[in-house]
């Protein structure tokens, strides 16, 4: 049986086609290219009651909908199959009684990173790649770097100063080229685009090879079999790149072009920091392409992305599907992952944080239904992020009682998020 039903890359803009079998990159027009498949072909050969007797529990169980062609390239850790919870005290306390989330957090590397990284890795592989190189703001190259080591690949990173500790560790410890750049993901963007011109190296930065998407699309294909093929009403997504808002409205289109889905989809929400948000602003103005946000800030640092090159195929996704674009503060976030996490217990990212908090905003303001299944990506661990909780918990002295101590207390960083003092931990 054919392992994958790949046919050729394909380019949003000016409709060129690109051979999947040679290692391109973006098109000749500065586009980037998205993967097109023999789907009619597979609406004859597959069915989707099929996938259940599947004891693949990872992503690679949609291998069909995938680009890898053999299935001796896929480099796995076992990434994908998230589950899908039911967030029962956060839902009734936003009024949204059938709010989910689909749970990234517990992914090879603790992001859905790992996701793209899979897919994206495995096609390098498959087309012969000895070195990539790649600017992040952490998790992506972590993820990258990880991935690359399990196919023997060279992996080159550049990063902010600024980005979580954790992930420049996970690039050393991965024996990838690791730099820091003192600035954001944009001047880390410049230096490997340099890099690479004089290298040769193959650039792995978002949207600049077209496989990425394809890792990250595989949430909405779990999403829909996970509500046994019936789509949610909402997807709440935090955008930096877009690589996953994206993926999920492609992941859509291809279900509903095989006859796996019916009806509407999902009304996709971009969800931003008030800090950079260059895709809400856009969409307000009612935008095809967003501006550069000048002098981005946010503790949500996975989306704090000033200019992403497929803003355009992200709006289009807004679009199309009815979605809205979400602007949230640090403060609002940061508390909002407090409140996840006690009444949940969900240590979510705060990227997940602030998808939670524009759930929130969009019930209060009546965007969101009460009736309506919502569904809020959580796209890494809390672990990750292990600053943007203080906790000052009372030291005893072996025999002292509990009673002769104050209550412990747990907020956000005063820095970041006002100082304000939470309810003590029971």
């Amino acid at each position: 049986m054919t392992f994958s039903y790949v046919s050729h890359l394909y380019c949003p803009k000016c409709e060129a086609k690109h051979s999947a079998q040679a290692a391109v990159q973006c098109c000749s027009c500065g586009s980037p290219l998205l993967v097109r498949y023999r789907l009619e072909e597979l609406k004859s050969s597959l069915d989707r009651s099929e996938l259940a007797a599947r004891t693949e529990r990872s992503l690679w169980r949609y291998h069909e909908l995938l680009p890898v062609e053999r299935a001796n390239n896929v480099v796995t850790l076992g990434e994908g199959g998230t589950p899908l919870l039911r967030m029962p005290k956060l839902g009734s306390g936003m009024g949204i009684p059938h709010l989910l989330m689909k749970d990234e957090g517990i992914v090879p590397t603790g992001s859905f990173k790992a996701r793209g990284a899979a897919v994206g890795v495995s096609k390098a592989k498959e087309l012969g790649v000895r070195e990539l190189a790649m600017p992040t703001n952490g998790n992506a190259g972590a993820a990258w770097a990880l991935y690359a080591a399990r196919a023997g690949i060279r992996a080159t990173v550049v990063m902010p100063t600024d980005a979580p500790e954790i992930t420049r560790k996970e690039c050393a410890a991965a024996g990838a080229r690791l730099y820091l750049v003192d600035g954001l993901i944009s001047d880390a963007g410049k230096i490997v685009a340099q890099a690479i011109a004089e290298e040769g190296l193959y650039d792995a930065s978002t949207l600049k090879e077209p496989y990425r998407i394809e890792g990250k699309k595989t949430m909405g294909l779990e999403i829909a079999e996970q509500l046994n093929w019936r789509l949610p009403d909402v997807i709440l997504y935090p955008t930096g790149g877009g690589v996953g808002l994206i993926g999920l409205f492609k992941a859509f289109r291809e279900l509903q072009a095989l006859g796996w889905v019916q009806g509407q989809l999902p009304r996709l929400v971009a969800v931003q920091a008030e800090g950079c948000a260059p895709i809400v602003q856009a969409w307000k103005e009612k935008k095809t392409e967003s501006a550069f946000w000048p002098a981005s800030s946010t503790v949500a640092f996975g989306i704090n992305v000033p200019k992403a090159l497929g803003d355009f195929l992200v709006l289009d996704a807004i679009y199309r599907t009815d979605g809205c674009a979400v602007a949230v503060d640090d403060r609002t976030l940061l508390c909002e992952q407090l409140r996840v996490a006690g009444e949940e217990g969900a240590f979510v990212c705060p990227e997940g944080a602030a998808a939670f908090a524009a759930a929130r905003l969009l019930r209060s303001s009546g965007w969101i239904r009460e009736e309506e299944t919502v569904v809020v990506l959580n796209t890494g661990s809390g672990v990750k992020y292990p600053n943007t909780v203080q906790a000052a918990p009372p030291v005893l002295q072996p025999g002292e009682r509990l009673s002769d101590r104050g209550e412990p207390w747990l907020r956000p960083p005063d820095d970041q998020a006002g100082g304000q003092k939470r309810e003590p931990l029971p």
